[in-house]
């Protein structure tokens, strides 16, 4: 499929790309002077791979989703628990990976889930010694538990160099094997043509603002259909765009948060200019509602870090504090695993805070801010 520009009408999106651009201007400045930026920041990955899954149609639990990441699931995650661990990490990702890495060849294939560990050709070759020769009355016994050990050593040897590779930022190279199960895929869809056609869309508005741009460009992901299992990504890539564009600079805006305030009839309309329409004034509803949301729990912090005059300097109150700001909600085990204290000392030190017991079980029990 081929998405034409020349068609649309640039005048009519001016204003609302300026609105847009304003709005998220504002918010990446009020972040980068927040004393609670990081947390904040690690909440809105949370808020984004929810309101992801919300616009794809599927429904996932915030409280389930931490716990998730936390590796204390209550239950066997579901598919689309899976798929929103997925979201989350990708985010964190491209956050951590410098400008620009989410467009290169190496960054789209890691995302795609399509990076292949491709480090075991540097591998160097181990060399095997004849057991027959180097001990003539070993037994056929020992000879076939030496050969099984060769066999550990080399793997050892590659995840090793796996894990070296990894460890030093090296990427892995793409992986180009295609799928070709019809159950899981469809035959006639081909991806990576389809990514080439939506580079080609990043190419030919390079002329344009970064805001109208990145519209755009979600747009063409939307429309051409790039991956057939992950429209998520889309979405990430505009948020890694706007940032790359000097937009929002100090963080990935959680542009899906915005989608969910925009009529889903608008988002889909048949009119392209209706469409970009709609995905910037979703850009604006985003902004609009991380600010809402900073100045939330900045009030709240505020207010929790008032508890903390008078006390000891070796209290554990002001990590407790950090800790629920960065997440949507804190078990007893995560403050347990994170502030190393104990089940009591955690419930005590949760309940000092006056925090919003979520829960309401004795054997397990959970908090969020108010």
């Amino acid at each position: 499929m081929i998405y034409e520009i020349s068609d649309i009408q640039l005048e009519k999106l001016l204003i609302a790309a300026a609105r847009a651009g304003e709005a998220l201007a504002r918010l990446d400045e009020r972040i980068s002077r927040s004393p609670m930026r990081h947390g904040f920041i690690e909440r809105q990955d949370f808020t984004d791979a929810i309101s992801s899954m919300w616009v794809d149609g599927e429904l996932v639990h915030m409280e389930d989703l931490v716990l998730h990441d936390a590796h204390m699931d209550v239950r066997a995650p579901t598919h689309e628990m899976t798929a929103a661990h997925r979201i989350l990490r990708s985010r964190r990702l491209i956050f951590s990976s410098g400008a620009g890495w989410a467009f290169t060849t190496p960054g789209l294939s890691r995302l795609r889930g399509r990076a292949a560990l491709a480090v075991e050709e540097a591998t160097p070759p181990r060399e095997i010694v004849d057991s027959s020769r180097s001990d003539e009355t070993e037994s056929d016994e020992e000879a076939s538990l030496n050969g099984t050990f060769s066999e550990l050593d080399a793997l050892l040897a590659r995840s090793s160099a796996t894990l070296d590779a990894i460890t030093a930022g090296h990427m892995p190279a793409p992986l180009l094997r295609q799928e070709s199960n019809p159950l899981i895929n469809e035959p006639d869809w081909d991806e990576e043509e389809r990514l080439e056609e939506w580079l080609k869309v990043q190419a030919r508005t390079e002329e344009l603002p970064a805001i109208l741009r990145t519209a755009i460009l979600l747009d063409a992901w939307n429309m051409i259909e790039v991956l057939q299992r992950s429209p998520w990504l889309g979405r990430l890539l505009a948020a890694a765009f706007l940032r790359d564009g000097a937009v929002t600079p100090d963080h990935l805006p959680a542009l899906s948060t915005g989608l969910r305030a925009v009529p889903r009839d608008r988002r889909h309309a048949r009119n392209q200019t209706q469409r970009l329409l709609a995905l910037l004034e979703s850009f604006y509803e985003a902004a609009q509602a991380s600010l809402k949301e900073h100045d939330r729990l900045s009030h709240a912090r505020e207010r929790m870090m008032r508890k903390l005059t008078g006390r000891r300097s070796s209290s554990r109150l002001p990590e407790l504090v950090e800790l629920v700001v960065s997440r949507p909600v804190v078990s007893a085990a995560m403050i347990v695993k994170e502030l190393g204290t104990t089940p009591q000392g955690a419930i005590g030190l949760a309940n000092q805070l006056e925090l919003r017991e979520v829960t309401g079980r004795g054997r397990f029990r959970a908090w969020g801010m108010l």
